[in-house]
């Protein structure tokens, strides 16, 4: 139920691998670090019919795939590998440890840390993406955070380790064994402008979160509609 090929189709992903063998599809991301820098260490491509705008910054081992526009304003930090005919847009910043699939876009004065983006997966304006993985054609609405770590999670006085995102599935409980952890989201699924996950939401492929949204930690089934409803009052101006 929470392997990987629940979630996404990976036949078209070229970095299919990091998801072998892989029981829950959160794992991938314990590993990210590893597969970024032995990948990038065994394929060290020239980079062909990329644009690269010349006030961004790019520090560390990066490869991005042809096609790739890199705007003004732009930060990136390796490791991270970029795949073909993606868009990085004026002020976007990646923060180290991110693999994108092909034709991904991350936009105007967003952020992504730590996650996995497969292709035609987009977070176009003001979203936070840490800890996560967004399936082939997702899409963000505008103002998206997915929240990655606890308001309540606190180091270990001893050890300095946070406590793990434990989340409660079909009445068990299951440790992550992540102390960061965004959200997965199912190949197909939205979210609304100004949406919210909660540290450890799980969405289901094809399924949609309404605008302006809190969304629980916890598995959101595919196929599913989470709905905000509000009432509001129009009123006479005096």
């Amino acid at each position: 139920m929470l392997s990987p090929e629940n979630f996404f189709d990976l036949t078209e992903f070229a970095h299919s691998e990091v998801f072998a063998n892989i029981p829950t599809v959160w794992k991938p991301l314990l590993s990210l670090n590893s597969y970024l820098k032995t990948w990038l260490f065994q394929n060290k491509l020239k980079q062909n019919g990329v644009s690269i705008a010349e006030t961004a910054r790019i520090y560390g081992h990066v490869f991005m795939g042809p096609g790739t526009v890199v705007e003004d304003g732009v930060c990136i930090v390796g490791p991270a590998i970029i795949g073909a005919d993606c868009e990085i847009r004026q002020g976007a910043y990646i923060r180290g440890d991110c693999l994108m699939g092909d034709r991904c876009v991350l936009g105007h004065a967003s952020e992504l840390k730590n996650s996995i983006m497969l292709n035609d997966a987009k977070a176009p304006h003001f979203a936070y993406v840490g800890d996560s993985i967004l399936g082939n054609n997702v899409n963000l609405g505008a103002g998206t955070k997915l929240s990655n770590l606890a308001v309540s999670s606190k180091k270990d006085v001893e050890s300095g380790q946070r406590p793990t995102i434990k989340l409660q599935i079909e009445g068990q409980v299951v440790d992550t064994g992540l102390a960061k952890l965004g959200a997965i989201i199912g190949d197909h699924a939205q979210t609304g402008c100004n949406a919210v996950t909660n540290p450890g939401t799980i969405i289901g492929k094809n399924s949609l979160v309404y605008a302006n949204t809190s969304v629980a930690k916890g598995l959101v089934p595919e196929n599913s509609i989470v709905k905000l409803r509000q009432v509001t009052e129009i009123a006479k101006r005096t």
